[in-house]
């Protein structure tokens, strides 16, 4: 074994594994079934219709000891211990990862429900807290080194690698107004390929150089080294593949996204076009959040031996073992077991921001914690890790530049971009061009054939997109496939809705002109009762009848009471029943005789009590004014009269003025004229109806006494009312 042996005992294996595979890509919304391996509940909701996975392939290494100028690595001639820049620790760790994707799917199963199927080949190795120092201790063999102690400490390394065949279910979960989340779940088969690990415990080292006889240094060593496998490697150094080593996994996760603009984005507004806006970023925020890599494989021919390594050995013993099993086991005491071993998957913690700055430009902070320790045995872990991507989206095209921090490997940037179905890009590249102390190198690449969800073209704006349209350059209903309905008469009527297709008419009447059922000459829409003939002014409705008796409503002053035609078709009526009809009575109000056409009959008695009211009403002297000095009795006087006439509406009446014979004749005859008028005026203003009453003067022609006294001249001064007859 000579040099090598050595190393193999304090695990300097340089190199181990990391499972963060297609860095600053997967967070891309077009990354499709290579995001479901994050965050199973990426795929809901998503731009495309199906997205097939060809072929893609990631892998990294990554550690803390060794500093390089990555591609001075491939030149020849160069010398990796002496030209790399050596960083040892008491714990130095080591990483490698290798992913493979074979053909896998997307699909959308409804519009809130997807699903994904794929297939996967991977291989994890870690390598954690190796004493650094003991490379340059023995990098050229251990009889060429000088005298050390050494405190391994307990190294702890792991391989492993294994097939998926995975189902992903991903669904909206809630949708409200400007919240929206979705959730996913992946189950996995598991199909164990290889296993084997090594774990020291409180390994401490001492070499003793012998200078005269170098076969003769001794290596004294403490403590304990666990070696184990998916088979017995011991007993049989070919790999033994077993189908039996199975096991499932699982995945879960959850996206939330905020969309403030989701009035925009409301179905219910949606036309055929917009294909339900499924080809749209509609978030301005998203979060992500999974735990990935959950369950374990059973290898049920596993082998692990335990070692006591406490003891000395010398370098002729190291020389002279043919390998590793045959050394420690002819110099420690081993303890083994064949039960079988769970090797676990590296479960991790998967979290993300998304951030849609503007436009088709965004910015992703995202994580990963590792829930693994770095202390288990036969354990395979992730390396913790933030990033920090800027990248341009679009659906045929994105660029993207991660910058990270890596456990054990620290800062990195990187660069990568999709174009249609390819995709490359690596998280480190950037930093490999220019770094002279590269600790990492990664890269992934792929081919897929992504079917996207995209807005349907409608070139007439009619609501039916132009693979389904008839007329795609004309509008028209969906019912008719996109084509305009005919109107042959030209009435804005469509045939197929058009009772009389050839021959123009209203809308109303279902494109048939309007007809005249009854005849009276009003059209049909017009006419209230189109199926009886009626005048034109009641709408082509007969004029009703309602009481029978002849009269039609509309001429009827009783529509609802019977009466005579003379009558305007209302009953007779005597409202003072002295036995003559109203409408023939002259003094409906007042009973009356029916020779005297029902008004009562001006008798002696009646006319005394006129001549006494009218022999008190008095007047100023010489004029044909009432008195002021029997104002109130003159009132008193006209008012009786006016209540006496009033009962003889059918009556006529004279008021007769006249004179006593002192001076001249004419005025006289004036005087008694104007004294007539007075009196009459004072009646009609009292409310006697004008047509009763005449007035006219006698002057001094007509006396009742003696003008050649004084008391026979005052008898003469007088008015009378006298009784002329009926009107």
């Amino acid at each position: 074994m000579k040099k090598q042996l050595p190393i193999v005992l304090i695990l300097m294996i340089s190199f181990a594994a990391k499972s963060q595979s297609y860095l600053g890509y997967f967070h891309d919304n077009y990354a499709g079934v290579q995001s479901v391996l994050f965050n199973p509940a990426s795929i809901a909701d998503s731009r495309f219709k199906t997205d097939i996975n060809l072929f893609s392939v990631s892998g990294s290494v990554s550690n803390d000891l060794y500093g390089v100028r990555l591609f001075d690595v491939f030149k020849d001639g160069y010398d990796f211990d002496s030209q790399s820049k050596i960083t040892p620790s008491n714990a130095n760790n080591a990483l490698i990862n290798f992913d493979i994707m074979g053909p896998s799917f997307m699909f959308n199963i409804a519009p809130k429900h997807t699903l994904a199927v794929f297939t996967r080949a991977r291989s994890v190795t870690n390598l954690n807290k190796v004493n650094g120092y003991l490379v340059d201790q023995v990098k050229e063999g251990l009889d060429d080194s000088d005298d050390f102690n050494l405190n391994a400490g307990s190294p702890n390394g792991a391989s492993h690698a294994w097939g998926e065949l995975g189902i992903s279910y991903a669904a909206v979960l809630y949708q409200n107004n400007q919240h929206f989340l979705k959730g996913g779940l992946t189950a996995k088969y598991l199909q164990g390929v290889g296993n084997a690990y090594i774990h020291g415990k409180d390994a401490n080292a001492a070499f003793l150089v012998d200078p005269i006889n170098p076969e003769n240094s001794t290596l004294d060593t403490n403590g304990q080294l666990t070696i184990g496998g998916s088979q017995d490697w011991e007993a049989n150094e070919d790999y033994e593949f077993d189908i039996n080593s199975a096991g499932i996994g699982f995945d879960l996760g959850f996206v939330y996204e905020w969309r403030p603009d989701y009035k925009k984005y409301d179905l219910n507004n949606a036309k055929p076009s917009d294909n339900n806006f499924r080809d749209l970023n509609k978030y301005k925020v998203r979060f992500g959040l999974s735990v990935t890599d959950i369950g374990s494989i059973k290898y049920k021919k596993a082998k692990q031996d335990t070692y006591d390594i406490t003891g000395t050995v010398t370098q002729g013993m190291i020389d002279d073992a043919d390998n590793l099993y045959e050394f420690l086991n002819d110099n420690y005491t081993k303890t083994s077991t064949s039960k079988g071993v769970k090797t676990n998957l590296p479960t991790a913690i998967h979290a993300d921001v998304d951030w849609n700055m503007y436009n088709k430009f965004y910015l992703n902070l995202n994580g990963d914690i590792s829930m693994v320790s770095d202390t288990k045995l036969n354990a395979v872990s992730i390396a913790d890790r933030i990033s920090l991507t800027p990248r341009y989206e679009s659906r045929w095209f994105s660029f993207y530049v991660p910058v990270s921090w890596m456990e054990y490997s620290g800062m990195q940037v990187g660069s990568g971009l999709r174009v249609g179905a390819f995709f490359v890009g690596s998280g480190s590249v950037v930093s490999n061009l220019i770094s002279k102390e590269s600790k990492s190198a990664d890269f992934h690449l792929g081919i897929k054939i992504p079917v996207y969800e995209k807005k349907f073209k409608d070139t007439d704006g009619d609501g039916v997109i132009d693979k389904e349209d008839a007329c795609k350059k004309v509008a028209g209903p969906v019912e008719n496939n996109g084509c305009p309905w005919p109107d042959t008469d030209g009435d804005k009527v469509f045939d197929k809705d058009d009772v009389c297709p050839e021959i123009a008419g209203p809308v109303e009447n279902k494109g048939c002109p309007w007809k005249d059922t009854d005849g009276d000459t009003l059209l049909d829409n017009v006419d209230a009762c189109p199926k009886i003939a009626g005048p034109v002014e009641n709408k082509g409705c007969p004029w009703p009848d309602t009481d029978g008796d002849s009269v039609l409503d509309k001429d009827d002053a009783c529509p609802d009471v019977a009466g005579l035609v003379e009558n305007k078709g209302c009953p007779v009526l005597d409202a003072d029943k002295d036995g003559l009809a109203d409408d023939i009575d002259n003094c409906p109000l007042v009973a009356g005789p029916i020779e005297n056409k029902g008004c009562p009959e001006v008798n002696k008695a009646v006319l005394d009590q006129l001549k006494v009211e009218a022999k008190s009403i008095f007047f100023t002297t010489g004029k044909a004014a009432l008195s002021g000095a029997n104002k109130g009795e003159t009132s008193g006087r006209l008012d009786a009269i006016k209540e006496i006439l009033k009962n003889y509406p059918n009556a006529k009446f004279a008021i007769n003025g006249h004179t006593d014979n002192i001076g001249n004749a004419k005025a006289n005859q004036k005087l008694s004229e104007e004294r007539a008028k007075v009196v009459m005026d004072a009646l009609i203003e009292k409310g006697v109806n004008p047509a009763n009453l005449t007035s006219q003067g006698f002057g001094s022609s007509k006396p009742v006494k003696s003008n050649k006294t004084a008391a026979g001249r005052a008898e003469n001064r007088r008015t009378e009312i006298v009784y002329l007859g009926n009107l």
